[in-house]
């Protein structure tokens, strides 16, 4: 007997019945009796000794992202022994099977596999149980160990068109006009000459008007340009759904539903995009991680660094504690995404906003569906969101900037950065 390839009961149960009928229809002188036994117990026998004797294997390969949003390829590679007629595929994800197939085995196949999900990060591509079919049925093998693959999604970039800008620039380089005297920027006025201010500086209409007679020359004096420095800081202590029963744990998320942190990857690959296509520079907090930041940095390269590191942020057991904020470079933007369901993130916020930065608290909390909660259930939630909402409230009186990001982050970051001083060196670009 073949242990890696046991028979159907129903194959031996028909083989059975053949056999009855044999012995029947020898006692009973009915050879059409016998003839029917015959037929199965034939068939049986056959098969049986046709039997492969092999393991049959799988394997999970990503082989990347579509152009299509949100969709996943891989790979099923299906190893049979010789012999083998048929394997039945079974695909699980989040413990649901989403797709069943018997397919013709010879040797090794290569199945495609295509996953939509609006997950971001390290996602578990698929599990995959393999069981093989011998010849006519009269067999299955053992179940294949169920392979698995998981592959890293880049948070996707939504443009931004407008972006506040702290109140004070850095630096001697960048796009936007500083306070300070220099060259390249917009008008700051027009001043008698000094010495050291160049001859090409000269305003000749400004020195005809005000001095006919030469005694005195003026020239035009600019702003500098300087660059801002924005630091994106990420809760990742917790992740959660739109549907509040996820929240405890004991249920997973659908993969067509985007939680909270796949949100907060996204708002914060944006906004760093919006930034670094100017010239600033961004740097990058994980407010649950007790790891060393992402220094602020500028071009294409930092963009990667920040979308590859934005992907490896996850909920990692029970986060540790601040006994204050971490530190922020001086002058810099602080931009914050979380949920805001404690005090930790907010008191935080605040902390950065009375150090004299200017702060962005964006809420990554998905639209909530709590249409099916029972009575108790949705007073439960009713609490929690009276209590988050009074958390926000506090951020605002504490000239704390809160941005929803499922509800028009576009329109409400323009209204953010054109609301903000007028001089130069602050508001809008």
């Amino acid at each position: 007997m073949n242990p890696l390839w046991p028979r159907l009961q129903l194959t031996v149960a028909g083989a059975a019945v053949g056999v009855a009928l044999l012995v029947i229809g020898a006692l009973t002188g009915r050879p059409d009796v016998a003839v029917l036994g015959a037929a199965p117990v034939v068939a049986a026998v056959w098969d049986w000794r046709r039997r492969p004797s092999g393991r049959i294997d799988s394997a999970l390969e990503p082989v990347g992202r579509s152009n299509e949003p949100g969709t996943l390829l891989g790979e099923v590679v299906v190893t049979a022994p010789p012999g083998t007629a048929a394997a039945l595929v079974v695909v699980t994800r989040h413990r649901e099977v989403v797709r069943e197939a018997l397919v013709h085995v010879d040797g090794t196949r290569a199945l495609p596999l295509v996953v939509r999900t609006a997950r971001t990060g390290i996602v578990k591509l698929a599990d995959v149980a393999v069981q093989g079919i011998g010849p006519g049925a009269a067999s299955v093998s053992e179940a294949a160990a169920p392979a698995t693959a998981t592959v890293t999604v880049l948070p996707d970039v939504r443009p931004l068109d407008v972006v506040p800008l702290p109140p004070r620039l850095r630096g001697l380089t960048g796009t936007h006009d500083s306070r300070r005297p220099g060259e390249g920027g917009s008008l700051r006025d027009v001043h008698p000459f000094v010495p050291g201010d160049r001859l090409r500086r000269i305003d000749w209409r400004v020195t005809a008007r005000r001095s006919p007679q030469l005694e005195e020359l003026y020239v035009r004096r600019e702003h500098a340009l300087a660059e801002a420095v924005v630091m994106l800081v990420v809760d990742s202590r917790d992740e959660v759904g739109p549907d509040p029963l996820t929240w405890r744990g004991s249920l997973v998320p659908a993969a067509a539903d985007a939680t909270s942190l796949d949100l907060a990857r996204r708002a914060a690959a944006s906004i760093a995009q919006a930034y670094l296509g100017t010239g600033d520079r961004v740097g990058l907090d994980d407010l649950a991680a007790m790891r060393r930041p992402l220094p602020p940095g500028g071009g294409r390269r930092q963009l990667d660094r920040i979308r590859q590191a934005l992907a490896m942020t996850a909920p990692v057991g029970e986060a540790g504690s601040r006994v204050r904020a971490p530190q922020i470079p001086s002058g810099a933007l602080v931009v914050v995404f979380s949920t805001f369901l404690d005090d930790e993130v907010a008191r935080a916020a605040t902390q950065w906003r009375g150090a004299g930065h200017r702060v962005l608290a964006v809420d990554v909390l998905p639209r909530l569906r709590a249409a099916h909660l029972k009575d108790r259930r949705q007073l439960a939630l009713r609490m929690v969101w009276m209590s988050r909402e009074d958390r926000l409230a506090a951020l605002a009186d504490a000239d704390v900037e809160v941005v929803t990001w499922h509800d028009g982050p576009d329109r409400r970051l323009a209204q953010i950065a054109r609301r903000a001083q007028r001089r130069v060196g602050a508001g809008a670009r």
